[in-house]
C-alpha cells in the first residue's frame, strides 16, 4: 500500500480523521494525498473569475488543516480539485495510482444518528475505490483481527483482495470469514479458492435475510478490530443504499473501521 487519499470537508472531526490516516500511512510508509474538491457555481450574466479564488482558498484551507496534526514522518502532499465530488474522485485515484481512500463515517451531517452523512455515503455507494471508514474520533491501533462478512466467496476480480492482504501482513492479522446463506444464496457461493483460503484463519456460517444482518448477529462474538465488506451492486451496504445517508441505527459502529473492497467479481 503506497498510495492514500484523504478528502477533506468540513466536518468537526477531520482533524482527528487526518491524524488517523497520518498515522496508518506512517504504518505502511506510504505517502498522504489530501485532498479538497470543490465545485463553482454560476448565475447567467456573472462576469466575475471565481476559480482562481475557490482554488487559492480550497489550498490555504488544506494547509491549515494539515498544520494542525503531527505529520511524523509521512510524506503528505496537498491538491485541490474542481469538478463533481465523486467523478473527480475517481479521476483523482486513477492518476494518483491510489491504493486505499480513508473517509469519515459522516462529514456535514448534524444529525447524531447519522453512521454515513451524504458525502462519505456517496463515495461508497458511487464509487469502485477501495476504501476504510474511521469512526468519529477514533484513535490509531493497530489492526490484529479482522472480520472479513460475505454471502458469496466467488472471486474472479484480480487483486481484489489486495487491500485486506497488505493490512493482515502489515499487522500479522488474523482474518475470520463469515459466510452469510441469504435468500439469493446459489450453489457454490461458498467455495473458497485459494487465494481466500490462504488469508483466513477460521470460517463461520450463518443464515441470515442479508449480509448486514449476519454481521450484527456474529461481530461482537467476534470482537475485531476491523470489518471487511465487499461493495456489490446490491451486497453489504444494499438496505442502506436505497439513500446516500445511512443511520446509526442500521450499523452501530462507533469503534470498528470498516474496510470496502471494491468487488470481487
Amino acid at each position: 500500500m503506497k498510495n492514500i487519499l484523504v478528502p477533506v470537508g468540513s466536518s468537526k472531526n477531520a482533524v482527528s480523521h487526518l491524524q488517523y490516516a497520518v498515522d496508518f500511512a506512517q504504518a505502511f510508509g506510504a505517502k498522504l494525498y489530501v485532498v479538497q474538491v470543490y465545485n463553482v457555481y454560476t448565475k447567467a450574466g456573472t462576469m466575475i473569475k471565481v476559480d482562481h479564488i475557490l482554488e487559492r482558498e480550497s489550498y490555504e484551507f488544506l494547509k491549515v488543516h494539515v498544520a494542525k496534526v503531527d505529520t511524523k514522518n509521512v510524506d503528505v502532499v496537498i491538491k485541490t480539485f474542481k469538478g463533481k465530488l465523486v467523478d473527480t474522485l475517481e479521476l483523482v485515484c486513477q492518476s494518483l495510482d491510489i491504493d486505499l481512500i480513508m473517509i469519515e463515517p459522516r462529514t456535514n451531517s448534524v444529525k447524531d444518528e447519522v453512521y454515513l452523512g451524504k458525502t462519505s455515503g456517496k463515495i461508497i455507494k458511487q464509487t469502485n475505490i477501495p476504501a476504510l471508514i474511521v469512526p468519529e474520533g477514533l484513535k490509531y491501533r493497530p489492526i490484529v483481527y479482522i472480520l472479513m462478512a460475505l454471502k458469496s466467496a466467488i472471486m474472479k476480480k484480480q487483486g481484489a483482495l489486495t487491500p485486506l492482504i497488505d493490512i493482515k501482513n502489515q499487522y500479522k492479522s488474523i482474518v475470520n470469514l463469515l459466510l452469510v446463506k441469504t435468500p439469493f444464496y446459489n450453489e457454490g457461493d461458498f467455495e473458497i479458492n485459494e487465494a481466500l483460503q490462504s488469508i483466513i484463519t477460521n470460517t463461520t456460517y450463518s443464515e441470515n435475510a442479508t449480509t448486514f444482518q449476519g454481521v450484527l448477529e456474529h461481530y461482537k462474538d467476534n470482537d475485531p478490530d476491523m470489518l471487511c465488506v465487499v461493495r456489490r451492486k446490491r451486497g453489504f451496504f444494499s438496505k442502506l443504499w436505497e439513500k446516500n445517508t445511512i443511520l446509526k441505527k442500521d450499523f452501530q459502529s462507533t469503534t470498528l473501521p470498516v474496510l470496502v473492497l471494491s468487488g470481487l467479481k
